[in-house]
């Protein structure tokens, strides 16, 4: 009998240890993300008079907190000593991203031009290829997948099943599992986990976002069109095309 009540006492207490390193159901999770500032500016006469006034690269590090299956994800602050002009940082600083899982519910703000666009919408399909790749990040074992948004943006994407929440950074979603890591090449930007936190976490910041006037993801992606139609010129310019459509991917990312 002795032996049965041991048995089981073990069988109770590795199925513990088992459910916490892979049933993570709520945490913070810091992302650090960076995007090369010079190659985004392209090559342009514009970007050429800006270049020696920027950084090669801008630095960030955003909360991405979740608890119940909804989740927000939101700046925090900049690397220790950047010097990141005020035009090139207002919408990293002011942006969020809300998810509810449960409803397939998705709220962003974007401050665009100086402008706030806030949108509602469905959870934003993305069509995924699993690869048999993989990688330890900030402790979690990660399988690569690849997908297209924007119809043409490639995003590679390292997620891990042992956190549930099937989100990402930014509207980055839909694996079966947490992406811990993403690498846009046409942005030019990287989003990494560097600190995962199941303690102490502020779930009270999970709130949709409130606004008298939503976009869905439709009409946002033709207001921009609208409003980028007469930019740079020379439209038919093959750097003025990239820089635009720079500007277009970020907005809606």
């Amino acid at each position: 009998m002795k032996k049965i009540i041991l048995s089981c006492s073990l069988l109770l207490i590795l199925s513990s240890i088992v459910s916490a390193q892979n049933f993570i159901s709520t945490a913070n999770i810091e992302f650090e993300v960076k995007t090369n500032v010079k190659k985004t500016m392209g090559n342009s006469s514009w970007a050429e008079m800006l270049k020696d006034q920027l950084p090669q690269f801008k630095t960030g590090y955003f909360n991405y907190t979740f608890a119940n299956n909804q989740s927000v994800y939101k700046f925090d602050r900049w690397e220790a000593g950047a010097k990141i002009p005020e035009f090139l940082r207002r919408s990293d600083e002011e942006n969020i991203w809300y998810f509810d899982f449960n409803t397939n519910k998705f709220m962003m703000k974007k401050v665009i031009e100086g402008t706030d666009f806030n949108v509602e919408d469905t959870i934003p399909a993305i069509e995924w290829k699993l690869s048999n790749e993989s990688r330890v990040i900030a402790g979690f074992s990660c399988r690569k997948a690849v997908g297209v948004i924007m119809d043409s943006v490639y995003v590679f994407a390292f997620y891990t099943d042992e956190i549930m929440i099937s989100g990402g950074p930014c509207s980055i979603s839909g694996l079966p599992g947490m992406i811990l890591g993403v690498t846009i090449p046409r942005l030019y930007t990287s989003f990494i986990a560097t600190k995962i936190m199941v303690t102490d976490v502020k779930t009270a910041s999970i709130k949709p976002i409130s606004s008298k006037k939503y976009f869905t993801n439709s009409t946002l992606k033709s207001t921009l069109l609208e409003r980028s139609k007469d930019w740079g010129g020379d439209g038919d310019n093959e750097e003025s095309r990239s820089w635009i459509n720079q500007f277009k991917w970020n907005a809606l990312l």
